[in-house]
């Protein structure tokens, strides 16, 4: 096997299978088919970017089928909504094709298999039909209407398409097998009678035909030569089999159907069902409200196209279902917005600084770097004056050694700007700080070359001018659940793990670079995190979003797992949390290379011991990490070293790619690490 097969998925395997058996490259076709009952949430990029990624990897169409098929639920609004939100992913279709396309040759071909006595006309109740399905070890009962004559099921079966019956009065099933060990191929139903107008049809049916009868045989009519579903499908194979045995005749590829794991997030909830309550009972805003896992919730949120393709290509194609952790989706979102978003300073928990040494009617214009990230992103002008904002949280009047920011008799640095000392403060009749006094060293301006500006202050904090700040609405969006798997808990309704503190709004104030900005556009409030803009903002009252924070602080307040409670349901005292192997190296990035050497090669040792533990998928993520932090690319570069070995994989485009790019780097360390890998493998 070639290296390059090394790297293939499961399903691309089953196509290059094929294509080794005599498939026609130009015979492939792919096709996503939604049905429009609802937004697509974030599961759904799985089967987006595996039927639109195959399409790119074998250069060839990919269908848009909605199938349609349930009136009662679906609207062209959802239908509108689909196309916007794969269309912003960045996928294009080739094909825009509905199941109500082919109600009439599925009407047809039901009526050929009625006069081949394999289909049937019952007129029995919901109810009864489920009684009579038997169970996983005993076999069904027959319908007493199963030996119906031909012409009564005909008759009835046009009847119900003129609308002389009421709902529930009669359905159609396939006869196949009522002792068929696959419940799903016992007699299953093809036709319920719906009297429901629809979204494309109109009044023109009121019989609609059931998912297992349309969807195969929907792929087959548009020739889809891979037919590729999530893994709860895999039972309806053999009927999706079954009914193609009954039309196939040559003239059209057959499809084959396969399956993938789906999508399954943390602290998410998946069902289209239970995000529809949530909007129909007010807890959020919307299909697109920011906490919603939907594709337009994640849009409105400030997530980009390029994070979520990232995410799913980092989670891969698995055969087996698994729980991603929603943390990995919020690190793709950081590594790009680190690397796109411009930098700006905003003030979210305002207290005033007073600068009493500097002219009162005086303003100066700093040099100020959009992002160190991107030396394409150029600079802008920062307006400073007496009296500033702060964040509150950024000064205490006592401090101990630790405390870097601002306090009486300490300096600490305005970013880009000057170095100031605590004064003194004013406070109100409750003792509360309203003002804060200091000084500043006017030769201490950042970049001005002066040996008072090269003084090495610790402590950086981020500020705006009063006079020109621009008051904003800031929106605070956290998890909607604080229970990791909220739909899990069987005597529990989901809603009861809604998290109270999932959205404040609270009033802040930006820089006035920010007067003109564009609705979704993206910035890294410095220290603060990440935030787009609101498209509830007007150029008289900006609103903007959390995207995400800039690190991940809910890993600090996850709850106690029930292993760590003792039998008094205390939690064990003494017992320290276990670090993942994957944590232990991303910490160790953070004092790599302000270690001495001794120590460093300590530290080297326990690296590779923990690089053992860890997969090849956890470190995809960072090999986009930013390249000021050398210490982290170093040792992610010796982990993968490690992982390569012992797991006995060849690298892929992508990890060849980084150690390259490590191997051509400036830094001694870096480039000798990724070098060794790079002999090791012939890059």
């Amino acid at each position: 096997m070639t290296e390059e097969k090394k790297s293939l998925n499961f399903l691309e395997h089953i196509v290059e299978e094929d294509l080794t058996n005599g498939m026609n490259p130009k015979d492939l076709r792919f096709r996503f088919p939604p049905e429009p009952n609802g937004y697509l949430h974030i599961g759904h990029t799985k089967a987006i970017g595996i039927s639109f990624g195959l399409g790119l990897t074998y250069n060839a169409p990919v269908n848009l089928r909605f199938d349609d098929t349930n009136p009662a639920k679906e609207e062209q609004e959802y239908v509108d909504a689909i196309k916007k939100d794969i269309s912003w992913l960045g996928y294009q279709w080739d094909k825009e094709c509905y199941s109500s396309d082919y109600f009439q040759q599925l009407y047809d071909w039901t009526v050929i298999l009625i006069k081949e006595g394999k289909a049937y006309v019952d007129s029995q109740s919901s109810e009864k039909i489920a009684e009579q399905k038997g169970t996983t070890t005993e076999p069904g009962i027959n319908s007493p209407f199963r030996d119906r004559s031909v012409e009564e099921n005909l008759d009835l079966f046009e009847r119900m398409k003129t609308g002389e019956f009421d709902e529930g009065a009669h359905v159609v099933r396939a006869k196949i097998d009522m002792a068929d060990p696959n419940m799903l191929m016992r007699d299953p139903l093809m036709y319920r009678i719906l009297k429901k107008s629809h979204h494309r049809t109109g009044d023109q049916w009121c019989i609609y035909p059931m998912y297992d009868w349309t969807h195969g045989e929907s792929d087959y009519i548009e020739n889809i030569s891979h037919s590729l579903c999530s893994l709860e499908f895999k039972p309806h194979r053999k009927l999706y089999d079954w009914f193609l045995d009954q039309i196939y005749n040559n003239e059209n590829i057959r499809p084959k159907q396969r399956e993938f794991a789906r999508l399954n997030l943390s602290y998410t909830i998946m069902s289209k069902r239970k995000l529809l309550r949530l909007v129909n009972d007010g807890i959020v805003k919307g299909w697109d409200d920011p906490r919603m896992p939907t594709i337009s919730g994640l849009r409105r949120r400030g997530y980009t196209p390029a994070s979520i393709r990232k995410f799913v290509e980092t989670v891969g194609v698995a055969k087996r279902e698994n729980v991603i952790d929603v943390s990995l989706l919020e690190f793709c979102i950081r590594e790009d917005l680190n690397k796109t978003a411009d930098r700006v300073m905003a003030v979210l928990d305002p207290v005033k600084l007073v600068i009493t040494n500097y002219p009162k009617n005086e303003e100066e214009w700093l040099e100020a770097e959009n992002n160190p990230e991107d030396l394409s992103a150029g600079s802008r002008k920062v307006p400073f004056s007496k009296e500033l904002y702060i964040e509150r949280e950024d000064f205490k009047e006592e401090a101990g050694r630790k405390y870097f920011r601002l306090t009486l008799g300490k300096e600490v640095r305005l970013k880009n700007a000057f170095i100031i000392k605590g004064e003194s403060v004013v406070k109100d009749d409750q003792g509360n700080i309203i003002e804060i006094h200091c000084t500043y060293d006017p030769k201490s301006k950042s970049g001005s070359g002066t040996e008072e500006s090269k003084r090495n202050i610790k402590g950086t904090l981020h500020w705006v001018s009063i006079k020109h700040a621009i008051k904003a609405e800031i929106r605070l969006y956290d998890r909607l659940f604080n229970d990791e798997a909220p739909d899990s808990h069987k005597e529990k309704d989901f809603m009861d793990f809604i998290n109270p503190s999932s959205l404040k709004v609270i009033t802040g104030y930006v820089e006035p670079s920010l007067r003109e900005v564009k609705l979704l556009e993206q910035y890294q409030f410095q220290r603060l995190g990440y935030f787009n803009v609101d498209p509830d903002s007007k150029s008289d009252s900006l609103v903007f979003n959390k995207t995400v924070g800039l690190r991940d602080t809910w890993a600090k307040v996850k709850p106690v797992s029930n292993k760590q409670v003792n039998s008094n349901n205390k939690p064990h005292q003494n017992k320290q949390r276990e670090v993942l192997a994957i944590d232990e190296i991303k910490r160790a990035g953070k004092k790599y290379t302000n270690l001495p050497d001794e120590k460093r090669e300590a530290l080297k040792t326990k690296l590779l011991e923990a690089a053992k533990k860890v997969e090849i998928d956890e470190l995809v993520p960072l090999y986009g990490t930013a390249a000021k932090k050398i210490g982290t690319r170093i040792v992610v570069t010796i982990a993968l070293g490690v992982v390569l070995k012992t797991k006995n994989i060849e690298p892929d485009q992508e990890a060849k790619d980084f150690i390259l790019k490590g191997k051509e780097d400036s830094n001694e360390l870096l480039s000798k690490e990724a070098g060794v890998i790079a002999n090791n493998y012939n890059i």
